[in-house]
């Protein structure tokens, strides 16, 4: 005869053996199990603050333009994955101030590097070397091509954000269009972007970010963009001999957390080889750590490596930098005078930033971010499971996740701050969760239980 637990185990086995035939997902139903209960209350509500802080909001508003819907809250401190308002509540921040704070808020080390700069030297301008650029550059330039057996980093230019990095990237790929075509360089000016990418709000990025919202206000834009299907091989056929340039992000942030196949990157790479254009990654949300690995296209084969790839948001955690790294071929291509800037690589941002860069570039904190990832993932999808009438899909990698919501999920941010929880959303109805990377497993239970809350409410709206 058999024992009692083997008989329970027996009757497990088969009630999974049943779930997996009916289509559930075995890891979904495990995490399901653990699911922590709902925060329904409100406790942070957005109309309980002090006549002291609607005051602050209003002269605000007073004096400066309005380009941004936020509420009436002002946040005044912070510490690790947490943010504090001027009332003194405590919210989770699963934003990380739009995935830069990759080392969380107030980091000792951070503070002392900023600390220690700041009393010796924060500005000198491009026209001297200063002792952490050049250093940075180089790290970045290493680290890259340590994590690869064929190594495509070689230089780097420093600038000051994400949209600037793109800017000069295009640049660079418009000289490439006529140092690479000496016959005809008037013609080959032209680049290829993709649906749902965002890659900034000046004029040249906002050329290559495809939304009507964002760019009829401002047109007409820069001439010799086309946008193409994102994630489509068939769509390469718009690369053509007049092709300077071909930006993309291998997995998207702010246009759904849409990861990109390695089919398709493969076939950007060779399209690019055949026509001599130059394959541009934008990084800027899910590089440096975000996904698990150093830079999210290491999550591909050599076959998908770029000709330059664009950084920032949490290169220094907060402290404003850019940066653009170039393969060889295009580092030497660009001349004395072709790009500057005055603050780019100042030493107090390249000070944090190779503080930042060493500790998000260890494989053993890269393994955390990945493991957290995944078991937040499967929360998350123990949601859809719980919640599917509003609930489409979760996607994404490591710490840049993403639900897709069946109708517009905008009350979801309201209905999850006002639970203590901080989200920001993206395109196509979806809610990105991008918290500080050094999140615990007991912080993302805590805000999937907000979250939870916040949902429940959606769903009854």
């Amino acid at each position: 005869m058999r024992s009692s637990i083997q008989l329970q185990l027996a009757s497990i086995g088969r009630s999974l053996s049943m779930r997996s035939a009916l289509g559930f997902n075995l890891h979904t139903i495990r995490w399901s199990s653990s699911l922590p209960t709902a925060v329904k209350e409100i406790t942070h509500p957005d109309a309980n603050v002090s006549k002291s802080t609607r005051d602050k909001i209003t002269r605000f508003n007073q004096y400066t333009v309005t380009t941004y819907g936020r509420p009436d809250i002002v946040l005044d401190r912070g510490k690790g994955c947490y943010v504090y308002d001027s009332e003194g509540r405590e919210y989770l921040d699963f934003t990380a101030g739009i995935a830069v704070v990759g080392l969380g808020h107030s980091d000792d080390g951070v503070a002392k590097v900023i600390s220690e700069q700041a009393q010796k030297l924060i500005h000198t301008s491009n026209l001297y070397h200063n002792e952490h650029a050049g250093p940075l550059a180089e790290q970045l330039v290493e680290t890259t091509n340590r994590y690869n057996t064929t190594s495509w980093a070689s230089k780097v230019f420093l600038s000051n954000s994400g949209t600037e990095a793109n800017e000069g990237a295009l640049k660079f790929a418009r000289k490439w269009g006529k140092h690479a075509s000496v016959s005809t360089p008037e013609k080959k000016i032209k680049f290829v972007s993709f649906t749902n990418a965002f890659h900034g709000r000046s004029m040249g990025a906002l050329s290559a970010t495809y939304n009507p919202k964002y760019q009829a206000p401002f047109a007409p834009l820069i001439p010799g963009f086309v946008t193409a299907p994102y994630n489509d091989v068939d769509a390469v056929k718009l690369i053509d001999d007049d092709t300077c340039g071909v930006i993309v992000e291998p997995i998207q942030g702010e246009g759904g957390v849409r990861p990109a196949t390695e089919q398709f990157l493969k076939a950007l790479r060779q399209r690019c080889n055949e026509t001599d254009t130059l394959l541009i990654y934008d990084e800027i949300q899910c590089g440096l750590g975000r996904t698990g690995k150093f830079w999210g296209h290491q999550h591909f084969s050599e076959e998908c490596q770029p000709d330059i790839l664009t950084m920032a948001k949490p290169l220094a955690n907060g402290v404003p930098i850019g940066a653009i790294m170039t393969s060889e071929k295009v580092g030497n291509m660009i001349q004395l005078g072709d790009h500057g800037t005055t603050f780019g690589g100042n030493p107090l941002a390249s000070a944090v930033a190779r503080h930042v860069v060493g500790r998000l570039s260890d494989e053993t904190f890269l393994n955390t971010v990945e493991k957290t990832g995944q078991a937040l993932k499967q929360d998350l999808k123990a949601l859809q499971e719980k919640y599917s009438e509003v609930i489409k899909e979760v996607r994404g990698q490591g710490l840049l996740l993403g639900i897709e919501f069946n109708k517009d999920p905008a009350p979801i941010v309201k209905l999850a701050r006002e639970r203590g929880l901080l989200l920001v959303t993206a395109g196509c109805n979806t809610v990105r969760i991008v918290p500080p990377l050094i999140v615990t497993r007991e912080q993302t239970q805590q805000g999937i239980a907000r979250l939870a809350g916040a949902i429940e409410a959606f769903a009854a709206l």
